[in-house]
């Protein structure tokens, strides 16, 4: 007679239970592996909005007259986050910015202009950061300042004015009787403000005529100290930054869009900064001369102080943009910008 073995059901409870600790382990782990993981970008922006200690480092910043306002708002309101972070910065005209980054002179150029595909070639990288525009600028004395901001002045007018030198006269633009000069003013400096507003003329910086002044503060006072003076300005030297209304002693030239001889209402949207930079966000402002602004870096960007900035001013130095009277990124924009960073 077969004996039956005694089952030991001790041993085979625990063995059973090993097995199916290890089943709920594997699901676990497989679960978890198929779980979406987070971007790079997505990991970017974590380390960005979310808590984290304070960086350290030191970067140097130079370039246009155009950024120079908000850039001096993002790093006072980055150093506040991080004040172990030392910002060099300094304007002198977005040609000086691009040659800096290019050269190594510094880590981030201010460019208020479209980039040249030979900067690119060497291994320039740009990235949009907030939108603004040039405008016409001329003295509140002017002899016909009411038929300027009755009528608006149309792209054929400055054209014959600062391209060609056809019309040399206050008096001439309207057919007026009187022999009044105008006094034109360009940039001495290789800067965005007169590529851009030379394009919209459908010429370069060099094509400009008139007596040439070095940056943006100094062309606004050369035209506010002038009764005939005629000149441009990027948007936030032509507004008070405090009241929003056009410096004291200047008036914005409004563009005549349609050419009907008239400026309509719906081209009457320069007594504010504000008005403005609305028009512009909506196209009503051509572009050029509005404009996007950019913050220009060497490839490859290896400085983990230089991407983190950059990154910041992506995301949360947005914020600030519309307060300093520039345009914000749209989200869109703004995401496109850093996935472009973190891939260089």
């Amino acid at each position: 007679m077969n004996r039956m073995k005694k089952v030991n059901f001790k041993k085979m409870t625990s063995t059973v239970a090993f097995f199916s600790l290890l089943v709920v382990c594997l699901n676990l782990i497989f679960n978890f592996s198929a779980l979406p993981q987070p971007s790079s970008l997505q990991r970017a922006e974590q380390r960005i909005t979310g808590p984290g200690k304070s960086r350290a480092g030191q970067l140097s910043i130079s370039g246009a007259w155009a950024l120079y306002p908000l850039a001096v708002r993002w790093v006072e309101e980055y150093q506040k986050e991080n004040p172990a972070v030392r910002i060099d910065l300094q304007a002198g005209g977005a040609g000086k910015g691009m040659a800096d980054v290019l050269s190594g002179l510094v880590d981030i150029g201010m460019i208020s202009r479209e980039i040249f595909p030979e900067e690119i070639d060497k291994g320039a990288l740009p990235l949009a950061v907030a939108r603004d525009a040039v405008v016409a600028t001329l003295n509140v004395k002017n002899p016909i300042l009411p038929l300027i901001q009755a009528r608006g002045l149309t792209r054929e007018i400055l054209r014959a004015i600062w391209i060609e030198g056809r019309i040399k006269f206050w008096e001439e633009i309207y057919g007026q009787p009187g022999k009044t000069p105008i006094h034109l003013y360009t940039r001495s400096d290789a800067c965005g403000a007169a590529e851009t507003w030379a394009a919209f003329l459908g010429g370069h910086q060099e094509d400009l005529k008139g007596i040439a002044i070095y940056g943006d503060p100094g062309l606004a006072e050369a035209v506010r100290q002038d009764p005939t003076g005629l000149g441009f300005n990027n948007l936030n030297f032509a507004y008070h930054p405090q009241t929003g209304r056009p410096h004291p002693g200047l008036a914005i030239g409004p563009l005549d869009l349609d050419g009907n001889g008239q400026l309509t209402p719906e081209e009457n949207f320069y007594g504010q900064r504000d008005e403005l930079t609305l028009a512009i966000s909506r196209g009503l402002y051509p572009s050029p001369p509005a404009r996007n602004l950019y913050l220009v870096v060497k490839k490859p960007v290896k400085q983990t102080t230089v991407r983190d900035f950059l990154l910041w001013v992506l995301d949360r130095g947005q914020q600030y943009a519309a307060e300093a009277g520039y345009l914000a990124l749209d989200q869109s924009l703004a995401r496109t910008e850093k996935q472009k960073l973190l891939e260089n």
